[in-house]
């Protein structure tokens, strides 16, 4: 491991998608009376253009006239005769063997409602609500708008709630039912991961570079504290990441996250603040049909429970996935890696499984078959081995 990190270090880094938070749904295919694929390959991975698109603030062309619209006489008002909607299903059958053998029958797993489109020439808004997420409602997860070409320069702004990954590989575009773990790795109670966060989010172009920044809050998507306050401290925390296609088929980048975070005070101790920040890189390589995706962070934390006594932590973890997507065939397979490692018990990082642990590691397998343009079959086995288990997933995506 100690190498292949080296190896990505070497590599610079790497940007899989658009500046700014990406996605698609069936609304704009029936908008535009295009197939998904355009936009997708296979759902919800994007194309080139679905990057493009979403870039352009869900619009073919960033100049492009109103569609679809209401004629009010009002010159200020571009008022869609719809509003655009579609829903998306996840549902799952797993299999457990770890000693034991068990099933469990995720159906449904997930049920989203999503929206998006554009406000006028240069607004527009995506989000979706979580109707149902693993057995509750889930709320809000995406929900921001996007200002384009600010001051007609190549500047591109999002306002609201988004991961703050985002730029790097979206966790919501992937194909595998396991997940870039390294973006939700938390360390001891500071509640800093990559995944949602409310803030500002920034990209601009020069020099065959693409820049992002973001301001969040630097404590997730939690409900407001008694006082209302969404951030329960005044300080707030920095993303910064910067990528260049050095070839047709290499993209790298680097990224940098910077944040600190107040531990609630008692009569006994004051308040104490944890001061954290990330470097990493990551790749993603192209080679006709295959696609090699790849990160790596390395994450310092000088008091993550909020204690005075304790000694910082460090994390280091990724990912390497490969993706093979042959031309002209509704098949895929795919391989992903995960390793997160910290010095000592303060990991957090697998849903519903032990916390205080000091490495996560799975190897991933899968293939996955598209029976219509959005309705997607997939099989996959994960080996974890610190659980010492296997885990065998079937399942269905759609989206209508």
């Amino acid at each position: 491991m100690r190498s292949l990190w080296v190896f990505l270090v070497g590599m610079g880094v790497g940007l899989a998608a658009s500046p700014l938070v990406a996605y698609e749904i069936p609304a704009f295919a029936r908008r535009y009376g295009m197939s998904c694929s355009a936009c997708h390959d296979p759902f919800p991975r994007l194309t080139a253009f679905g990057d493009l698109f979403a870039g352009n603030g869900f619009r073919l062309a960033s100049d492009e006239p109103a569609r679809d619209t209401i004629d009010t006489g009002d010159r200020l008002l571009e008022l869609a005769r719809d509003i655009p909607l579609a829903i998306r299903l996840d549902a799952y059958i797993q299999s457990f063997n770890n000693g034991q053998t068990a099933t469990d029958l995720k159906l449904p797993y997930n049920l989203k409602i999503l929206s998006g489109g554009s406000i006028s020439k240069k607004l527009s808004y995506y989000l979706y609500f979580f109707l149902f997420e693993r057995g509750e409602v889930g709320g809000i997860e995406d929900a921001f708008v996007q200002v384009n070409d600010i001051g007609g320069q190549p500047i591109d702004v999002a306002v609201g709630q988004f991961q703050v990954s985002d730029p790097m590989f979206k966790r919501e575009l992937r194909l595998e039912f396991e997940d870039y773990a390294v973006y939700r790795a938390r360390i001891g109670l500071q509640p800093a991961d990559l995944t949602y966060d409310r803030g500002i989010m920034a990209a601009t172009d020069f020099g065959g570079f693409t820049f992002t920044a973001e301001v969040v809050n630097g404590n997730g998507k939690g409900p407001a504290e008694p006082d209302l306050k969404l951030d329960n401290d005044a300080i707030k925390s920095f993303f910064g990441h910067l990528t260049r296609e050095v070839s047709p088929n290499v993209r790298l980048g680097v990224m940098g996250y910077r944040g600190r975070q107040v531990g609630a005070a008692t009569e006994s101790a004051p308040e104490i603040k944890n001061t954290l920040w990330m470097l990493g890189a990551d790749a993603t390589i192209t080679l006709g049909p295959l696609e090699i995706n790849g990160q790596y962070i390395h994450r310092e934390d000088n008091a993550p429970t909020f204690s005075a006594t304790e000694a910082e932590s460090q994390m280091d973890g990724g990912f390497v996935e490969v993706l093979l997507v042959p031309p002209n065939s509704r098949w895929y397979a795919l391989a992903l890696y995960n390793r997160v490692d910290v010095d000592r018990p303060l990991l957090n990082v697998r849903l519903g499984g032990p916390s205080n642990v000091t490495r996560y590691e799975t190897l991933t397998g899968g293939l996955g078959y598209l029976l219509r343009r959005n309705f997607r079959l997939m099989a996959e086995v994960t080996l974890d081995t610190q659980l010492d288990e296997a885990r065998g997933t079937l399942g269905l995506v759609t989206a209508f």
